[in-house]
């Protein structure tokens, strides 16, 4: 009985079983062979378009590109190819796209290099290697006269609806992209100026007559406007450190001008009834600092001012060279001033004859 149960069991996987099996194996066999070709396939077509993508560009010289504020990549691949710096504006979206850079382009200006790849041209523009543009800004200019020569910038976008406070901007050369609205350099300009005040309060001298660092600013406006030599701050600080010490005032011209003019040139010299008025900022009439700062100190005036030089002087008066001259005394002081009035009184009859 079990052979005749062997028998049909054998009967029942035979030849029509067999050929079942045969023909799963060539059809396996088959996809496999399909499956790699098209792998292969794949292979050789990523390879040639990663061969265009980092190959040599078209470009035969260097050329400015500009990536507008809020644009996509379609439109940029497009701008680039239409521009003829790239051949294929889909496999640079591609390669981008595979990179996980769709939102990485920062808009700019961009110099690309001649024959830049594909890929070049895609570092360039996510790292935001910008061309920049150089925007100076002098020492002791008021917040007002920054923001009219920022409005006077061509290369930067938007509007400005307030004028900062004074002396919250640092004045220095900024190096700035084209695409850089005015109200990002205000923000940028205040963080430097914040910044470099956090900086120098912590390498401050001892036993200064001011205790905020917002006072601090506004002694170094006023050191910044008396004088605009290197060489002559630590001291015009020192002097001014003195007086406060002393319970002086600090009459500084600098100071009722802006009271007058809010910082605007004068544009003559100073009356009696101007140096007789009070107003907040008169330090010929009030004690202490000013209400706020005069201008916008830079780094070297508030150095100055947060470590002024030790000096016993407490005057000083221009001294025809640009300078000042100092003294320790009233009657010194006196001497000077009549120096400089007979330097005034001679310039003036040469400008009349």
């Amino acid at each position: 009985m079990a052979k005749s149960s062997r028998k049909e069991t054998n009967a029942k996987t035979g030849p029509k079983t067999l050929g079942k099996r045969h023909a799963f194996a060539i059809a396996t066999m088959m996809m496999i062979a399909m499956l790699t070709f098209l792998t292969a396939f794949v292979l050789i077509g990523y390879s040639a378009l990663k061969y265009r993508y980092i190959g040599d560009g078209p470009l035969e010289t260097e050329r400015v590109f500009e990536v507008p504020r809020g644009a996509g990549l379609s439109r940029v691949a497009n701008a680039l190819e239409s521009s003829g710096a790239i051949a294929s504006a889909n496999i640079f979206k591609l390669f981008v796209k595979l990179d996980g850079g769709e939102t990485s382009l920062k808009a700019g200006e961009y110099a690309l290099p001649a024959e830049a790849s594909m890929r070049d041209i895609y570092e360039i523009l996510k790292d935001g290697q910008a061309i920049l543009y150089p925007l100076t800004f002098a020492e002791g200019l008021t917040s007002a006269q920054i923001v009219r020569t920022i409005e006077d910038a061509s290369n930067l976008t938007g509007e400005l609806s307030t004028i900062p406070d004074e002396g919250t901007l640092l004045p220095e050369t900024y190096m700035l992209p084209k695409t850089m609205s005015k109200t990002e350099l205000i923000a940028k300009m205040q963080k430097a100026q914040t910044d470099l005040v956090d900086e120098l309060w912590e390498k401050r001298a001892d036993s200064l007559p001011f205790n905020t660092k917002q006072e601090a600013l506004i002694l170094a406006s006023v050191v910044e406007k008396e004088t605009g030599q290197n060489s002559e701050r630590h001291h015009v600080a020192g002097v001014f450190v003195n007086r406060m010490r002393r319970g002086m005032r600090l009459e500084s011209d600098p100071t009722i001008i802006y009271g007058i003019t809010g910082g605007e040139k004068l544009g003559r010299g100073l009356r009696r009834s101007e140096i007789d008025r009070k107003t907040d900022w008169n330090t010929y009439q009030i004690d202490g600092l000013p209400k706020t700062p005069i201008c916008n100190p830079g780094r070297a005036a508030i150095e100055a001012t947060l470590n002024p030089m030790d000096t016993e002087d407490i005057f000083f008066v221009a001294d025809g060279t640009g300078g000042h001259a100092f003294a320790k005394t009233l009657r010194e002081h006196n001497n000077n001033v009549k120096k400089w009035r007979a330097i005034e009184r001679k310039r003036k009859r040469a400008k009349s004859q």
